[in-house]
């Protein structure tokens, strides 16, 4: 009960913000409400002027007011464009985590309380002034004993009471319109609402986070494109990690970058084979790649190395939408449309019965114009809205496990126009992905999958004799079993054509017993002087006694 008044007290709070920002327009502009417009001329605060802002702008500043989860929430439905106007969306993906630090005593706080120390004890010196603060968390400069710098990231105090609230709220707008919306059956609110709460859950876990560092860092360990800071395990634990701390320019820092004589073009290439790398080579992504999460180490500047920090939000893709994700860039790249066509079908992302022919000439339609054209002069996002717009049109569903690789894509397209405008990202992509297939179905990934197989190899095949006869003898066993079950259904289909038989003889002979002693009372006598009827009604009833007896079950 007590979880149900806090649910409706937000619900409360929720709609005075929108109201505050002027959004019942917004609100009544929907299917659902558009019958009662006519109810906004008795609302009194539809009865003053208020400052007009763009209706995007109106809703951003909502969703920040309403706090960092929804903020998160708008930031990850803002790739989806195709559900968006484009205004809103624009301003959707201007959303940041604008949230106030907490006290720095309240970090040290829940160090101690982690470590079961003093903060003295584990670091030289640390700064209680944050460095930076987040939804999630915020981070801290601190200095080890032995004189090594880092930085320290603590979980922000009751924000799992409030990610829980908050969840519920958007729960429960999924659940309506999975059930009233008619797009809510392929949009799938409520996978995107799951998908997006365990993203929130693996933020709230720091240990998690440690873990997917170090995995990108061995990952990229013989590459000079990324560099993934070194986690201190000692000093991590499930609301506290610690960091070596890095230095570099940030990514959105173009004037720095020129300043330091960065190859622009070098490095817009290199983030596009990190992304394609991450994606295809690995399927392990950072999916949180904002301008505050990635920096330019420019100490080589003719060959600049991107820097990585908060590895909170990592993507993964499994094997069977990883290869299919593949092939459909690969057949994107080569204009072999038909072949995307195809891969949608088989994947399942549409229904089985679309017509190919007709989804080629859609996707075709699409993708012809943005062809042999630099970064510069189209839009990632414009074109994943026309893809989903269209894939509207076959009942292609939604896949909420690529909605993070949507927003990363978009997110590289936006680094890329401020980077290097004229970056070619076909040919950029097209070639890497060409060696990445080579090396999945060639010569060398044959040998490869073979050593990894060898030892199960070494271990299985002595006993594969033993493991053939075996199933041999299975085989022979399950096809006399199939045998006697055909036998068996054969006789049981005689049994009941016999049965259906003899029950309509009974049927029939029953009604001529019937009809006969119904004769001879048309004729006047009474139905038990049987004696005195005549010859016809013997005959019939004579006939239905011979047919009932006959029909009698011998056994």
């Amino acid at each position: 009960m007590t979880r149900r008044i806090r649910l409706l007290l937000r619900l409360a709070q929720i709609n005075i913000v929108l109201l505050r920002h002027g959004l019942d327009e917004v609100l009544f502009a929907t299917r659902w409400f558009r019958p009662f417009r006519f109810l906004r001329v008795f609302m009194p605060w539809t009865w003053f002027t208020r400052r007009q802002r763009p209706r995007g702008e109106r809703i951003r500043l909502a969703l920040e007011e309403l706090g960092p989860i929804f903020v998160k929430f708008g930031q990850i439905i803002s790739t989806r464009r195709d559900l968006l106007p484009p205004d809103i969306a624009a301003e959707l993906a201007r959303l940041q985590d604008r949230v106030p630090p907490f006290p720095g005593e309240t970090a040290r706080a829940i160090i101690e309380d982690e470590y079961q120390q003093p903060v003295d004890a584990w670091f030289a010196h640390f700064d209680t002034e944050p460095m930076a603060s987040a939804s999630i968390a915020q981070v801290h400069a601190a200095r080890l004993h032995g004189g090594e710098d880092v930085v320290v990231k603590v979980v922000r105090p009751g924000i799992e009471q409030a990610i829980g609230r908050d969840l519920g709220v958007l729960y429960l707008f999924a659940r309506l319109a999975q059930r009233y919306w008619a797009e809510g059956f392929r949009l799938r609110p409520v996978e995107v609402i799951r998908e997006f709460d365990t993203t929130l859950h693996d933020e709230l876990d720091l240990m998690r986070e440690a873990a997917n560092a170090t995995q990108l860092k061995r990952n990229f360990r013989d590459s000079d494109l990324l560099y993934v800071p070194e986690v201190h395990w000692s000093g991590t634990h499930r609301r506290v990690m610690v960091m070596e701390r890095i230095h570099g320019v940030q990514i959105s820092d173009i004037e720095g970058l020129h300043r330091a004589g960065v190859d622009m073009k070098a490095l817009a290439e290199r983030g596009t084979e990190i992304f394609f790398t991450q994606v295809f080579r690995d399927s392990f992504f950072h999916a949180d790649m904002h301008p505050g999460n990635v920096f330019v180490d420019v100490r080589d500047p003719a060959n600049p190395r991107y820097v990585a920090v908060d590895f909170g939000i990592m993507g993964s893709l499994n094997p069977v939408d990883h290869r299919y994700l593949a092939d459909n860039f690969m057949a994107f790249f080569n204009r072999d449309y038909r072949r995307v066509a195809e891969l949608h079908v088989e994947s399942g992302w549409v229904p089985a019965d679309t017509r190919i022919d007709a989804f080629e000439s859609a996707m075709r339609t699409v993708c012809e114009p943005i062809f042999e054209r630099p970064l510069g002069e189209i839009s990632l996002g414009a074109l994943l809205m026309r893809l989903f717009q269209t894939g509207r049109r076959f009942d292609m569903e939604i896949q909420p496990q690529l909605v993070l690789l949507q927003k990363t894509l978009l997110a590289i397209e936006g680094l890329g126009r401020q980077l290097y405008p004229e970056l070619d990202l076909w040919d950029t992509g097209k070639p890497y992905l060409e060696r990445w297939m080579r090396e999945q179905v060639g010569p060398a990934a044959f040998l490869k999958k073979a050593r990894q197989e060898l030892p199960h190899l070494a271990e299985t095949l002595p006993t594969l004799p033993r493991r053939v006869d075996e199933a041999l003898g299975e085989v022979t066993r399950t096809r006399e079993q199939i045998v006697e079950q055909q036998h068996q259904l054969t006789a049981l289909r005689q049994e009941i054509r016999h049965s259906g038989r003899r029950g309509f003889a009974t049927g029939v002979g029953g009604a001529l017993v019937v009809s006969a002693f119904i004769v001879a009372g048309l004729d006047g006598r009474s139905p038990t002087m049987l004696g005195e009827a005549p010859l016809i009604t013997w005959v019939i009833g004579s006939l239905g006694v011979v047919i009932w007896v006959a029909a009698w079950p011998r056994d």
